[in-house]
């Protein structure tokens, strides 16, 4: 599926400097989780297994929804690697919607996640960021109750509508280190 916003799919040419160098690795390794894989389709659950392998951002926000959640995450997404545990292990993420992959051929990005790509891309744009991160794609995941990367957060454990408001709630403090009183900024 092609992306409106990038002229390659979601982390093609066209977004080049658009993602954070964490963000842009998840895509990838994604895409490449997806092909070794032999699955139809780049889908959410493939993103959300890369953004936790690699951008420490995720990790963290994760760690405050309850001690043990990355490591719950990561075993349900390893248990759908290896071909078992959630019901949707081998299929397309909109069932239907697409053709069935062809033999050679990179698998295509899922409607979900080409969408949850774009809207990273919003969400910073509206918090005023050159650069979509890692924290930007989570909020869009875990805020999609269809897609497959909110269901994993869900069976973790995860109140995916409280993580977004805390991501929200980050994403709208500036960035400034506190004095000891708590009264001004230091620094930067």
């Amino acid at each position: 599926m092609q992306s409106r916003t990038c002229d390659s799919g979601p982390a093609g040419a066209g977004c080049a400097g658009r993602f954070s160098t964490e963000l842009a690795s998840a895509a990838v390794g994604a895409r490449r989780r997806a092909v070794r894989d032999a699955d139809r389709q780049t889908d959410t659950a493939h993103l959300l297994h890369t953004l936790l392998e690699t951008d420490p951002e995720v990790r963290r926000a994760l760690d405050g929804t309850g001690a043990g959640t990355v490591v719950r995450l990561l075993g349900y997404l390893v248990q759908r690697t290896i071909g078992y545990g959630l019901r949707w292990s081998g299929t397309a993420e909109d069932s239907g919607a697409l053709p069935v992959l062809a033999a050679g051929r990179s698998p295509e990005w899922s409607p979900a996640a080409a969408a949850a790509m774009e809207g990273a891309l919003a969400r910073a744009r509206a918090r005023g960021a050159a650069r979509a991160e890692g924290v930007d794609l989570l909020a869009r995941l875990a805020g999609d109750d269809g897609c497959r990367a909110a269901e994993v957060l869900g069976r973790a454990g995860v109140d995916t509508g409280t993580l977004v408001a805390r991501l929200d709630a980050d994403a709208d403090e500036p960035p400034s280190v506190m004095s000891e009183k708590g009264d001004s900024p230091v620094g930067g």
